[in-house]
């Protein structure tokens, strides 16, 4: 089940902190931090790997608000979409472990901008995620510089490179509708 109370929650934490000030901009890295909940991990006692992903949903969502993204959303009646993603899962996350999330911008083009985020426990990292994200008007993905102007950040650019670079790449080659 989504974790729909702590969305919402994530959502009136956020903007708490941009009312106190504590906003971003998309050069900035959130944080945000919880504990692994009983309802977040499997039979084998460790955050379900499904449930990771949801959870980096939240992170997501504290940075879009904090860095104003989330009222441009409202006021331009524009969408969010997760259009691609790769993980990597190192150390376990236990019930009742704190953990806290970070999120940022790592690059972006023409059209994607590419987050990375990662679940630290204790000072360690646990998972790692690279994601290509979009913003839509009318179920199509807008330029990112249209979002970049709407935010008066038209001058930043960020180009990927290193592994974000060779990941758009790899993912270039790979077959889409998959085969059987």
């Amino acid at each position: 089940m989504y974790p729909f109370i702590r969305y919402a929650s994530t959502i009136a934490h956020a903007a708490l902190q941009a009312k106190r000030g504590r906003t971003l901009t998309f050069k900035d890295t959130s944080e945000i931090h919880f504990r692994c909940r009983l309802s977040d991990i499997d039979n084998f006692l460790e955050m379900n790997n499904g449930r990771v992903l949801t959870l980096y949903d939240l992170g997501r969502t504290d940075f879009a608000v904090r860095s104003g993204l989330g009222r441009q959303l409202l006021k331009q009646r524009w969408g969010l979409v997760v259009a691609g993603s790769t993980i990597q899962y190192r150390k376990r996350i236990r019930a009742f472990d704190k953990v806290t999330l970070k999120t940022r911008v790592v690059g972006f083009d023409e059209r994607w901008i590419y987050i990375e985020q990662s679940m630290w426990v204790k000072g360690k990292p646990c998972s790692s995620a690279l994601l290509r994200t979009g913003v839509t008007e009318g179920g199509k993905v807008i330029k990112t510089a249209r979002i970049l102007e709407v935010m008066g950040q038209s001058d930043w650019q960020l180009p990927p490179t290193g592994y974000v670079a060779e990941w758009i790449i790899s993912d270039a080659d790979r077959p889409w509708p998959p085969t059987e």
